[in-house]
């Protein structure tokens, strides 16, 4: 039985610092739960001259990676980005070792490949970090559910955009003032592209989805949209319908035309019911709902984001790799994957508002009607108001259920239509 488990630390910025922190304050914790020290042999970094922590070592750090890699039973990433990660990890899982890594984005474009080396190798990969920080949800989907059926998935997965709406809701803030203020506070980085553009969510979607639909799922099948387009005016619409816009990270099951199943991921700002227990999710917090066909509906909440939170996953995954090299275990890996077919994203249907500017005369509700039944789309409701800027009508419609190529269609009929001067907005609604 191993006395010792020697532990290579790939990266120490905010989470890397906390790990260690964390390895060192709580090591006889750790040794009783995991039958051998947690031993620290080395922390690769790309400065070596860079100001740390007292509580960091100067005299473990190095930037050479390979060699620490070579000695290290388990290794823990937290470098980011796709190289030189993607190396590194390829490395300790071709010589078996046990990985732990917060990297979504390699995840979500090379997880297949990293996870099938892993299964070949027999060398494990946990990655309960790089979907919502300190909420287990990989761990509730990967072992909790591994007996259930999972149907749908979706949540909030991006704080950053969580915040910013929820403030533009709250104080009435423009987009532009909740980008700042969500800045000022360290929420979102100086490019806050990855956050409000949809990709950070999109990333931890298609983990999400791969975790759920045992399938494999990539960044680029995702389809993606941010929250750059959404106003006040929107959030006040939102308000009058009852309803408040999140972005979500939605993940289900579905059939296509032919009646195939396939699986749809998608990032978008929705128009969530205020029954949903997504509506009341405030702040930088995250939450992701489950849907399953045994256990019903689940729901995981807590801070997505943080050091010393994403260093709570991390640690719990190091925790539970440690004890598998002690004990002779493993983790949980696919023996095979369904590779289930992605749903045309023209062909997702959804429920929609759309906004629209229109001449203020009498007909032109009926002629928008019209556009929206010759594509076969019903409108459960409609809103008018005058706008008194421009001597123009504002009409919010909330149509039935309809894919989004129709919608698209119908949203090119309405731009072209003579009485329609704008189409201002289109979101999604839950149904």
């Amino acid at each position: 039985m191993k006395q010792a488990v020697k532990i290579a630390v790939l990266g120490c910025g905010t989470v890397g610092a906390q790990v260690v922190r964390l390895l060192q304050e709580r090591a006889a914790d750790y040794q009783a739960r995991c039958g051998a020290s947690l031993e620290i042999i080395g922390i690769c970094v790309h400065n070596l001259a860079a100001p740390r922590p007292d509580f960091i070592s100067r005299d473990l750090l190095t930037d050479q990676a390979e060699p620490l890699i070579d000695q290290a039973d388990l290794v823990i990433e937290l470098i980011g980005g796709i190289e030189p990660a993607r190396t590194y990890i390829t490395r300790a899982l071709e010589a078996g070792k046990s990985v732990v890594t917060g990297n979504k984005a390699l995840l979500a474009q090379h997880g297949p490949e990293l996870f099938d080396l892993s299964r070949e190798r027999e060398a494990d990969l946990y990655y309960e970090a790089a979907v919502a920080g300190a909420i287990p949800v990989v761990y509730g989907l990967r072992e909790s559910l591994a007996g259930d059926r999972v149907q749908v998935v979706q949540g909030i997965v991006n704080g950053t955009t969580n915040y910013m709406l929820d403030q533009m809701e709250k104080k009435g803030w423009s987009f532009e003032q909740a980008l700042t203020t969500a800045q000022e506070l360290g929420y979102a980085e100086a490019d806050p592209t990855a956050d409000i553009d949809g990709l950070d969510a999109a990333a931890k979607c298609a983990l999400l989805a791969q975790l759920a639909f045992h399938t494999r799922v990539s960044l680029d099948q995702v389809a993606v949209k941010g929250i750059r387009s959404i106003t006040a005016d929107d959030i006040a619409d939102a308000k009058e319908s009852g309803r408040t816009i999140k972005l979500l990270a939605i993940a289900q099951l579905a059939q296509d035309e032919q009646g195939r199943e396939c699986v749809s991921c998608r990032v978008e700002p929705v128009l969530v019911k205020p029954e949903n227990p997504l509506a009341s999710i405030a702040g930088a917090f995250n939450a992701i709902v489950i849907d399953a066909e045994a256990a019903g509906r689940l729901m995981f909440y807590g801070q997505g984001a943080g050091g010393v939170q994403t260093a709570s996953a991390v640690l719990s995954d190091v925790v539970a790799a440690a004890f598998h090299l002690v004990s002779g275990g493993s983790a949980p890996r696919e023996s095979a994957y369904a590779d289930l077919p992605q749903m045309p994203a023209e062909q997702v249907s959804s429920k929609y508002s759309i906004r629209l500017q229109v001449d203020d005369v009498t007909g032109v509700l009926a002629e928008v009607a019209g556009i929206f039944a010759r594509r076969g789309i019903s409108i459960e409701q409609v809103r008018q108001r005058s706008d008194a800027k421009s001597g123009k009508a504002i009409v919010s419609l909330s149509s039935d259920w309809a894919s989004a190529g129709d919608i698209d269609l119908t949203v090119k009929d309405l731009e072209a239509a003579e009485p329609v001067s704008q189409v201002i907005q289109v979101i999604s609604m839950e149904g």
